[in-house]
């Protein structure tokens, strides 16, 4: 059996003495990567995939793979071999103690610098040996002949201390039998995330409009990437919050056990219960920048409008002191999520809508929020209130007919000033147990505490609801 340590000799049988190497070092960079893939979640997560081509020397080997995330989850780091010679992993740590000028005199502590202190006279700098002593509540360094506290001039390092970095690094120890190496790095990190956002362009009759949808991808991570495969999963996934370490948090090296070795708009499919979209062609994408990359196109999708008025269950449990209420009913429009131009999962994200002019410039006419919407789903989108169409609610009487029972008649008129006849869906919202004993038109019960009306109105004109309702408590 062969064991390997680092500076120690071993006894072997009849007494011959095998001294064991120290392990090779080795930096990987970003040069190195013959392939990298993002597939990046809404909620602040991505999983990176790359691999990189590495000339492994034989034996123990400590491999720095530099250019990963600052962000990186240590623990769900996986490093496999994908071909050529035998590799095995045995232990791995993430190094993000990044290079400051504190936390080099930090890891100085104990050793010796070189102070430098211009000579007033001359400008010219007067060097002179000194120890770190501490750098806890300011800097003490001993020289020759004395101590002092602070730093006098310039402090000059001989070399960078071990476990520092000028950027994060992921380090693995490995036992090869050397050869060149394809290694398939994988792991989670933050920083990194997307969203979607739709801008619809309604036509001038209303009755249709044309949709484009945009993923607005955002990387924060430190990192950047060239030609990545991207992909991007909708759907909300659940996670365990609190368990992993935070980003620049100690975290003790983990031991591993052993592993041997287009179109622009994305493909869409089902991965478990969520959504993948897969984009034909690579995108690069450098760290602290946003990219927009086209999600989808759609056009003359039908739409439907209505107008709704609301109202509120606690204004039939008493007298009003107001006796009238004016209110604009709410412009809502709705599609159906199929036809050839959709049909599609569409990620949630935020709706923009434009109407154009009579001069056909577009102007910006509302936005809403559009959950995830599943195929053949109808996707319904608030615009805002109807400026054209104004309701006057009025409680023409209240009477308590026992303790616990009361009757109030109301009376709503409805007035549009548009050039054509509209529907207003009145949705009154009803305590307890409501009954409607007296209507101008008759209602629907779509819910169970909630009365529905359709009430057309004509253009330039008015129309009046009426009715009573009687709520026992």
């Amino acid at each position: 059996m062969r064991m390997h340590k680092s500076g120690f000799c071993l006894a072997m049988f009849a007494g011959i003495v095998h001294c064991a190497e120290p392990p090779k070092n080795l930096e990987s960079t970003q040069r190195d990567r013959d392939s990298v893939a993002l597939t990046v979640y809404s909620d602040d997560l991505a999983l990176v995939r790359e691999r990189r081509r590495v000339d492994l020397p034989s034996g123990l080997t400590h491999l720095a793979l530099r250019d990963v995330t600052a962000h990186l989850r240590p623990e769900t780091a996986m490093l496999r071999a994908t071909g050529g010679a035998s590799v095995s992993l045995i232990e791995q740590q993430f190094d993000y103690e990044l290079l400051t000028p504190q936390r080099l005199l930090e890891k100085s502590v104990g050793h010796e610098v070189t102070v430098l202190r211009p000579n007033p006279a001359t400008g010219e700098d007067r060097r002179e040996k000194a120890t770190v002593l501490a750098t806890t509540e300011g800097t003490i360094l001993r020289f020759s002949d004395r101590i002092e506290a602070g730093v006098p001039g310039r402090i000059a390092y001989e070399s960078v201390p071990p476990g520092l970095y000028d950027r994060p690094t992921l380090s693995v120890l490995l036992d090869t039998t050397g050869g060149k190496q394809a290694l398939e790095l994988s792991y989670l990190t933050s920083g990194m995330s997307w969203r979607a956002d739709y801008v619809a362009s309604l036509a001038p009759d209303g009755r249709s409009l044309d949709l484009n949808g945009w993923v607005t991808l955002s990387n924060r991570t430190g990192v950047s990437f060239e030609n990545a495969a991207l992909q991007l999963v909708a759907g909300n996934l659940h996670r365990v919050r609190g368990q992993a370490p935070a980003a620049f948090e100690r975290v003790a090296p983990a031991q591993m056990a052993a592993a041997r070795a287009a179109p622009m708009e994305p493909a869409e499919e089902q991965l478990a219960d969520y959504h993948l979209y897969r984009f034909e062609r690579p995108t690069s994408i450098a760290d602290n920048q946003t990219k927009l990359l086209a999600l989808l196109a759609a056009r003359q999708i039908p739409v439907r409008r209505e107008y709704v008025l609301i109202g509120n269950d606690w204004m039939f449990r008493d007298r009003l002191r107001r006796i009238s209420q004016k209110q604009r009913p709410s412009t809502f429009v709705f599609f159906d999520n199929k036809g050839a131009d959709l049909g599609r999962p569409l990620p949630g994200g935020v709706v923009r809508v434009y109407a154009r002019d009579s001069t056909g410039a577009a102007q910006f006419v509302g936005e809403d929020r559009m959950e995830h919407a599943a195929k053949n789903e109808t996707v319904k989108l608030d615009l805002g209130e109807a400026f054209d169409i104004l309701a006057e609610r009025i409680q023409s009487e209240f009477r308590r007919i026992a303790k616990n029972v009361v009757e109030s008649s109301w009376r709503i008129e409805l007035r549009n000033a548009k050039d054509e006849t509209v529907t207003v869906k009145v949705l009154e919202a009803m305590p307890d147990d409501w009954e409607i004993v007296k209507e101008s038109a008759p209602h629907v019960q779509d819910e169970a505490h909630r009365a529905q009306w359709q009430v057309q109105v004509p253009a330039g004109g008015a129309t009046t609801l009426e009715y009573v309702v009687r709520v026992t408590s």
